[in-house]
């Protein structure tokens, strides 16, 4: 019975949401942050993959990547300067090909060629344009392509775009929003309008009401998460371990909120809190925008356990099997809040039932 009673007061307040600010904020705040973040600190779409190539023969490879669609094709005079271009960031990836390669590929043999990434490429791009280069040299060669790729990283490895590294602050907010300050709003208002006191001399327990709020919090966060990503074209890589990632910051924000509910008597109160502790659940985030900060301190905060294994995997393409450490540890903060959650829940129904 006491999943049947937290599944209607879901339902309830999924019902009654929309009449709610903080509820149409939550919603509509991915999409107002990813604006203004990317008007003022990019272009509003990211720029299409850039290769140039240079032919140092007259391969069917140059003929064939100008009708490329969605990928911006360009062709340097010289490998010097296509390195110096590939260097400098004016494109993402550079490929030489030697004199007579075409042929050479056509009688079986296994030519070399230079493939250039630059190291402020997204991962999503370096992909993008390893997948083509090969198919452009298979259509010249049949499958597989016999070649030998000697691929060279060239400028800065560690230097990542300004608008991918606010990522994890666009993320947070709409998570946090969601998932910690919308069911907190919800927990403290029933306090406010005493419908929780009504609830709770009624067969619903006070845990079918965290419950209840608790999931409002988790879905509505991991919705806002998914679509903060969308926006921001960072779920394609790899999705299901982004997924992963939103279910435990979800879960985590969740379980905040119900903490700030519990504790805030009113909603002045609850804001005044939000505002003071807020920066608890932010900071990490400045350890994304400037990465040349210490980035131990980063690992005070428990929300760096999620933003850390986001940024990982939506910017630098990282797998489940590069991040697992971060998210055990992640999980292992949420299951520790769990005992506070239930031990400030059974003060507030203490505090109830004296009012």
């Amino acid at each position: 019975m006491s999943g049947t009673f937290a599944w209607h007061l879901l339902r309830k307040d999924l019902g009654v949401g929309p009449r709610s600010p903080i509820f149409l904020y939550a919603i509509v705040l991915p999409v107002i942050i990813t604006l203004l973040i990317r008007v003022v600190f990019g272009s509003l779409f990211d720029p299409a993959p850039r290769l140039g190539i240079v032919d140092e023969g007259d391969s069917q490879i140059v003929r064939n990547a100008g009708a490329i669609e969605g990928i911006d094709v360009r062709f340097p005079a010289s490998a010097a300067a296509l390195k110096e271009q590939v260097e400098n960031n004016d494109l993402d990836a550079g490929l030489v090909l030697p004199t007579g390669f075409d042929s050479a590929l056509q009688a079986g043999q296994t030519p070399s060629v230079q493939f250039f990434f630059g190291g402020q490429s997204l991962a999503s791009n370096r992909v993008v344009l390893g997948v083509t280069m090969v198919d452009l040299i298979r259509e010249v060669a049949g499958s597989p392509a016999p070649i030998d790729v000697e691929t060279v990283t060239v400028g800065e490895g560690e230097s990542v775009p300004i608008v991918s590294r606010m990522l994890p602050l666009i993320v947070l907010m709409a998570v946090l929003i969601a998932g910690a300050l919308t069911p907190a709003t919800s927990l403290v208002e029933e306090k406010e309008k005493r419908t929780l006191s009504a609830l709770l001399v009624t067969p619903v327990a006070l845990g079918d009401v965290l419950l209840g709020k608790g999931a409002l919090g988790f879905f509505l966060a991991l919705a806002t998460g998914t679509v903060t990503l969308v926006l921001n074209g960072a779920l394609g890589a790899n999705p299901a371990a982004l997924i992963l990632v939103l279910a435990l910051a979800a879960l985590m924000s969740a379980e905040v909120g119900l903490i700030l509910g519990a504790i805030a008597k009113d909603t002045k109160a609850l804001y005044t809190i939000w505002k003071s502790g807020a920066i608890v659940l932010v900071a990490p985030v400045a350890f994304f925008i400037w990465p040349n900060l210490p980035q131990w301190i980063g690992k005070i905060f428990p929300t760096y356990y999620f933003l850390s294994p986001l940024f990982d995997i939506a910017i630098r393409g990282a797998g489940l099997a590069d991040v697992w450490v971060e998210l055990a540890i992640g999980f292992a903060a949420c299951a520790v809040l769990l005992p506070v959650v239930y031990t400030l829940a059974r003060r507030m129904e203490a505090s109830l039932a004296a009012t």
